[in-house]
């Protein structure tokens, strides 16, 4: 492991395999808290984030609920961290009872200042197999920010996670490009509404063994982050829209998924998955906020 005062660069190409054993309660538990049947055995596409999960001493647990920087990933020397987005294929599903490995990668780090100060972008590299055969490859990118100033905290209204959504190892746009509001799409083909409320972040929190605070510490995240509320999960969302293609093609098999993260959601106001089928088997999916906001963006192709 490098130093924790060596150059962030340092940490590419660090690797760690994890195992573990795809066991029946958090498919079980997924399952009821998207009010959709249990998917008998078999792993559905991003239900797999439910498995791997690091075990954080206490003792190891930063101010934000996070684990203290300088294990696996980079020690990057910014306060707010945020999922931003990722890319994936799916060659086949894990499946209930098999023992998995994952092997991660960092692939890419940029350290770069944007219109909202410092931003560092980590690209973490993954596979997940079974006796060495490749089951699902992905690209998980993450955003590191400095912290806003002390006025940002009385009005800042959610924007900043848009500036944290743009990551990708295609190319970086400049995050400060993803303040402006952006509406969501129309024509959409499929949708769904829901509220999100504390009692889902505390259960999918609980379920990926994610003590981040942004999404269940209401004083800390409105007065520490500057956040208007409560904050939905990135992958939370990411996961609805594959909920929402399952429940209007629950026979399509998913090939690829890719998705960004543009604007947060907030605890309390509505969200709305939506799907239009393009040419080639290519789906186009979204979120958008209660004021019509695009929040995420992605697109599912399946056989």
């Amino acid at each position: 492991m490098p130093d924790a005062a060596a150059p962030l660069e340092d940490w590419l190409d660090k690797t760690e395999t994890v195992q573990d054993l795809i066991t029946p309660f958090p498919l079980a538990a997924l399952a009821a808290t998207l009010e959709r049947s249990d998917p008998g055995g078999v792993v559905p596409p991003l239900w797999h984030w439910l498995y791997f999960l690091p075990v954080t001493p206490m003792g190891d647990v930063g101010p934000d609920g996070h684990a203290r920087r300088g294990g696996f990933l980079p020690p990057v020397p910014l306060p707010r961290r945020m999922w931003a987005g990722g890319r994936l294929t799916f060659h086949a599903p894990l499946r209930e009872g098999e023992r998995a490995a994952r092997t991660s990668t960092i692939a890419h780090i940029e350290d770069k200042t944007g219109r909202s100060g410092r931003l560092v972008f980590v690209t973490v590299q993954h596979r997940y197999a079974v006796d060495g055969e490749t089951r699902i490859e992905e690209e998980h990118d993450i955003v590191y920010r400095d912290a806003p100033p002390p006025s940002a905290h009385a009005r800042e209204d959610g924007q900043g996670a848009g500036r944290q959504g743009l990551a990708s190892t295609a190319g970086r746009q400049d995050a400060a490009a993803a303040q402006r509001q952006a509406p969501a799409p129309q024509g959409e083909e499929w949708s769904r509404t829901l509220h999100p409320d504390p009692v889902l972040l505390f259960r999918y929190s609980a379920l990926t063994f994610n003590s981040h605070r942004i999404h269940y510490d209401h004083p800390y995240v409105t007065g520490q982050e500057g956040y208007p509320g409560l904050i939905v999960h990135g992958p939370l969302i990411a996961t609805l829209l594959l909920d929402l293609l399952h429940r209007e093609r629950p026979d399509a098999r998913l090939r690829a998924f890719a998705f960004r993260a543009m604007r947060p959601c907030f605890a309390g106001n509505a969200l709305t998955v939506c799907g239009k089928p393009q040419a080639h088997g290519e789906i186009a999916l979204w979120s958008k906020d209660h004021e019509g906001n695009l929040g995420m963006q992605a697109t599912a192709t399946v056989a």
